[in-house]
């Protein structure tokens, strides 16, 4: 009994991950406290290549690094795509980045979908007839 366990300190992975880019936020567990916050964009200087994996799986490891530094053992993932009107299926970058994140060491708790989806009928972009090409 003289060994004491080890203190484990959880906290929140949002994954933002859409067509165009990857946003990776590691939060606290209120979520009020920054902890590490990196984009797909930040990695790559062409901007065309934002929303890949490749990218996203960088900022992923970069994400857990400050997070790992700072004390974090274990995350919660909330994974979430554009929504609303938009697409609501993730972009290329979320499963390259939960992989990423689970490589690094930290422990993995719960996989949350937390996409905007809409009830009822939310008017589209783009006027009554379209986009006009």
């Amino acid at each position: 009994m003289a060994e004491k366990e080890k203190e484990e300190k959880w906290g929140i992975a949002n994954i933002y991950s859409s067509a165009n880019n990857t946003i990776i936020h590691i939060t606290d567990m209120t979520g009020a406290e920054t902890i590490a916050r990196y984009s797909g964009g930040m990695m790559t200087d062409k901007d065309r290549e934002g929303g890949s994996p490749f990218p996203a799986m960088l900022a992923a490891r970069k994400a857990a690094e400050a997070a790992v530094a700072k004390g974090i053992t274990g995350i919660h993932i909330h994974v979430r795509a554009p929504g609303g009107t938009k697409s609501k299926s993730p972009g290329a970058g979320a499963q390259p980045a939960i992989r990423a994140l689970a490589r690094a060491g930290l422990r993995i708790g719960i996989i949350e979908d937390v996409t905007p989806i809409i009830h009822g009928k939310m008017r589209q972009k783009g006027g009554r007839r379209g986009r006009r090409v």
